[in-house]
């Protein structure tokens, strides 16, 4: 699992290799990507909207 969060973190930057995408995505499933990505991204968003708050208040 922690490789597929660092696959992930990776990919959200920019700066994953196309080896390490391809090699990913080859030896297992695309489903542990595609949910890791979306529980992150829903994190960022909450993570940014409270930051938002915060700061307005």
């Amino acid at each position: 699992m922690l490789q597929v969060i660092k696959s992930v973190l990776a990919a959200f930057l920019g700066v994953q290799s196309e080896k390490n995408r391809q090699q990913d995505f080859q030896s297992r499933s695309p489903w542990p990507f595609i949910v890791t990505g979306v529980v992150m991204t829903l994190v960022f968003v909450l993570v940014v909207a409270s930051v938002a708050r915060w700061a307005a208040s």
